[in-house]
């Protein structure tokens, strides 16, 4: 089958097609036909080097930890899927990722791909979904009536958790640049900041909780606009502790736990049309399309979620 790869960490001039074995699937599998995949900052971090004390994968590796697609293939204990069956999926982080014309998932990371929506937004939720789900609902615990600060309102993941925390009945605070203040609007948040021309910790005051895609100054900031008793989860770093004890809040790590059930509750929203696919870029399979993806992600500037359309 054909495949983008990489055979040595570096730029994305690595990135590669090749031809290399179609997955051999083990009994708890299916194989899945890629109709679209998507481009996260693990992708591009994983490919310059940045994981490989984290992931220690063998060359060659295929990037990619979305997809949406058809089912050709079962293995013999699958008992909810069957071959024909649309499905979308964040599969287990292997050196055989999603870049490819097939690719192995595990039975229970796996959710039936919603109707009402293509292969290219459905391909563009389950690692965004599942990062936004998991912080807000698993991590900080949001509850209805609270008030949340979501870094990078139009990203990726900011876009979805704008959403999600809506749905929970929160109060919605974002950071975004002037251009997408209109958007981020529309996805439901209740207060824009310019991050450009505002200091959001000047903007804000007793937030019960702080979704950090950022990391760095940002997250040490974030700190500043919780009340005593606030969460923070960062996707984007370490929180320091010391600022934790300070400002008497609960700061955590977050790295997302692929899960077919929590994604099956995401597709239900998105079926209803309560949550809706936030697809800012599409290009289609092909090296240098592939490059010019990476070249996009790494700007932290994509709106919505950048997607590899595969047919």
């Amino acid at each position: 089958m054909k495949a983008i790869v990489i055979n040595e960490y570096g730029s994305k001039e690595k990135l590669k097609e090749q031809e290399v074995p179609t997955p051999q699937i083990k009994d708890n599998q299916v194989l899945v036909e890629v109709y679209a995949t998507s481009i996260n900052p693990i992708d591009w971090k994983l490919r310059e080097g940045y994981l490989r004390q984290m992931l220690d994968f063998s060359f060659p590796i295929i990037l990619g930890w979305d997809v949406a697609g058809v089912i050709t293939e079962v293995g013999r204990n699958v008992t909810k899927f069957k071959v024909g069956d649309e499905v979308f999926a964040r599969p287990d982080t292997t050196a055989n990722g999603t870049y490819a014309e097939y690719t192995a998932v595990d039975e229970d990371l796996l959710a039936k791909k919603p109707t009402n929506i293509s292969y290219e937004q459905a391909a563009s939720i389950p690692l965004a979904g599942l990062t936004a789900w998991q912080c807000l609902v698993d991590e900080v615990k949001l509850k209805h009536g609270e008030h949340v600060l979501i870094h990078a309102g139009a990203g990726g993941v900011g876009s979805l958790a704008i959403q999600f925390a809506k749905h929970i009945g929160a109060h919605v605070a974002t950071t975004a640049s002037e251009k997408n203040e209109i958007y981020v609007k529309e996805l439901g948040a209740d207060q824009f900041i310019n991050y450009r021309t505002q200091q959001f910790e000047e903007e804000l005051e007793k937030v019960d909780a702080v979704v950090d895609t950022m990391g760095g100054e940002i997250l040490d900031k974030s700190f500043q606009v919780l009340k005593p008793g606030g969460r923070i989860v960062t996707i984007a770093g370490q929180p320091k502790q010391e600022l934790a004890t300070q400002h008497q809040v609960k700061a955590t790590s977050y790295w997302l736990t692929p899960n077919g059930q929590q994604l099956s509750q995401i597709g239900e929203l998105l079926e209803k049309g309560i949550v809706k696919p936030q697809v800012g870029h599409v290009f289609n399979f092909s090296e240098n399309e592939l490059r010019e993806a990476h070249k996009l992600s790494e700007t932290h500037h994509a709106k919505g979620k950048i997607v590899i359309k595969m047919k």
